[in-house]
């Protein structure tokens, strides 16, 4: 079995984020990045099937030179090998685009994508990959088993799971719950040292019209001042939140 696991790098969550050029572009000054934690899932999955079914694992992203420190770290956790597409991820149509292409060339059986990055949280990259190439598609995927060419997964629905049987190629949007956090890998020395042994290439983007543009980015209103209320006087919190809040 061949899988391709899909990487977004996506800034820390701890990360102070701020805009430039007028609040229409992403200042990454000082920023750190990571692997998407719906990506990490499915790359820790991924790594399962690699250890006990023999799977053979590359992972790929679309971004410029300064991604190939979070895929170094992908080839650290046991990826066997990193594609990089060299361009920036300007919309999720363009990624999905991109990524296609990838695929169609590479002979994949399984396409482990997260349901959504945590940047833009668009949720649309691997839906729009099984559209364009014609592939089984689960999203929101919280269990996934491999038989020979017969999957069977589970994701989440509006109150509950459904249980899913399809066949391979498949494409899934992966999500916490396909492994827990205590599951997630740390690199190793050893690892790291084989990663920069292993293939990390670099192909050109495949050549499209933008859908869509950055007009402007705004930060969320800052927090306002609160006001302490005694646990015991019920009126006075009943006056303020009618008053003032103006929720009741």
């Amino acid at each position: 079995m061949k899988i391709l696991v899909c990487i977004s790098n996506v800034p820390d969550t701890t990360s102070k984020i701020n805009f430039t050029a007028d609040q229409t572009a992403f200042d990454a000054t000082g920023v750190q990045f990571v692997i998407n934690p719906n990506d990490e899932f499915g790359l820790t999955r991924a790594m399962w099937f690699k250890e006990k079914q023999g799977a053979t694992l590359h992972v790929a992203t679309v971004g410029p030179a300064s991604v190939e420190p979070t895929m170094r770290k992908a080839l650290a956790i046991g990826a066997d090998e990193a594609i990089r597409i060299d361009a920036e991820a300007t919309d999720g149509l363009f990624v999905a685009r991109q990524l296609a292409e990838v695929i169609k060339n590479g002979g994949y059986d399984l396409i482990i994508a997260g349901r959504e990055s945590i940047d833009y949280n668009g949720g649309m990259v691997p839906g729009i990959i099984s559209a364009m190439l014609d592939m089984n598609f689960v999203n929101n995927c919280i269990s996934l088993e491999i038989d020979g060419t017969k999957a069977t997964a589970i994701r989440e629905i509006d109150g509950g799971k459904e249980t899913l049987e399809t066949s391979l190629p498949l494409i899934i949007g992966g999500q916490k719950g396909l492994v827990e956090e205590s599951d997630l890998r740390i690199p190793n020395m050893r690892g790291i040292m084989m990663a920069r042994q292993k293939k990390l290439s670099v192909v050109s983007p495949v050549d499209m019209n933008q859908g869509t543009e950055d007009r402007k980015f705004e930060k969320p209103a800052p927090k306002g001042e609160v006001k302490l209320v005694d646990p015991g006087n019920l009126d006075q919190l009943i006056d303020l939140l009618h008053k003032e809040a103006k929720v009741i």
